[in-house]
Order: structure tokens, then C-alpha cells, then sequence
């Protein structure tokens, strides 16, 4: 397991121009993070388990999680093992009672669900998390922003003033007599 990492669920987010939700993995003692897409449906049940909601029936994950302690396996560990083409490949890991190690392939979606029930450790390989790892940049510190050409008041009152010079067109035009609301109300009834 050297040529893998460890990560914990940092958060779960939608995207702004598609509503789809990415899960942020986050490397354990490291700022370096992994963006994995999955469908609204695995984020909610991912997010469910993340929160201990409590449903009246098993969720798929959760029964998942009780056939294999009814078989007596566990899950040991959950891992995004590989990336062909921007499609992401998961494993479960699971021991019988015999101590043997089963593998079994799925989606990281799937996994991570599976993971955050199970309350297992979540790996990444090492390749993947190098090939599509983010490390945030950092914020500029006092200094960097301090040794910045300060403006003068005259370039940013100038460009401030070009700027909103089409907002200010924009309502010395606009007409409202009172009441428009309230006659546009009456005609959608």
C-alpha cells in the first residue's frame, strides 16, 4: 500500500453551470486535493452518511454494508486505483472471516459511500493523486500585496468612473411611473 494515500471526504459541491456535484478528497496531512464528479444521487448518499441521517429503510450502501456483515466480511478499506480518459476507478476491499482479501471493482462513487458507512480508511493511488491532484494556490501575503504599485486616486477614479459610466447611462434612462408594478400584477391575473 506505499504507492497509495490517504484521504478523507473534505466536502461534497455542485457545480455553478452544470448543478452536477463533485466530491473534494483531501490528502491526510497534506493541502493536496482530488475533485472526483458523481451524479446528485451518489452525493446524497454519500452526504446522508456523512451526517447520520437516519432513514426508515436501507439505503443501497447500507444494505450493502449489512449483506456482508451477515456473510461475516468487512469492508478494510476503499481506493481509487486508477484514471483512463478523465473516468476515475475505484476498489472495494473486503475480508472474509478467513482473513482472505477480496477486491472488488467499482465505481469511487460507489466506494465512498460504502466508506464513510463502514467508517474506513479511503485510499488513492499514488499515480492518480500526482496526475490529477490540486494544491490550492496560495493567498498573497501582506507583503506581496503591500510591494504592489499602489494606484493613484486619479487611474482608479478615472477607470472606476468608465466602468460605471454604463450603469449610469443605464438608470438616467430608465422611466418608472408609480404604480407599474402593481398594473403589471393586475394584467397576469
Amino acid at each position: 500500500m506505499s504507492d497509495m494515500v490517504e484521504v478523507v471526504i473534505d466536502s461534497i459541491r455542485v457545480g455553478l453551470m452544470s448543478q452536477n456535484r463533485v466530491v473534494i478528497l483531501r490528502e491526510i496531512d497534506a493541502e493536496r486535493f482530488l475533485a472526483i464528479w458523481i451524479d446528485s444521487y451518489m452525493a446524497e448518499q454519500i452526504t446522508f452518511a456523512l451526517q447520520e441521517v437516519e432513514v426508515a429503510r436501507p439505503m443501497s450502501h447500507d444494505l450493502m454494508k449489512q449483506i456482508l456483515q451477515s456473510l461475516n466480511a468487512r469492508v478494510v478499506r476503499v481506493e481509487v486505483v486508477e484514471l483512463k480518459s478523465e473516468v476515475f476507478y475505484g476498489n472495494i476491499v473486503i475480508e472474509t472471516d478467513s482473513s482472505h482479501e477480496i477486491d472488488v471493482d467499482s465505481r469511487p462513487s460507489d466506494a465512498l459511500a460504502l466508506a464513510v458507512r463502514a467508517n474506513v480508511p479511503i485510499m488513492v493511488s499514488r499515480k492518480v493523486m500526482d496526475e490529477a491532484g490540486i494544491i490550492p494556490e496560495e493567498d498573497l501575503s501582506l507583503r506581496e500585496v503591500e510591494a504592489r504599485e499602489p494606484l493613484t486616486n486619479e487611474t482608479s477614479t478615472e477607470e472606476g468612473e468608465e466602468r460605471l459610466s454604463v450603469y449610469k447611462d443605464f438608470l438616467e434612462n430608465i422611466d418608472i411611473k408609480p404604480g407599474d408594478g402593481e398594473d403589471q400584477e393586475e394584467e397576469d391575473k
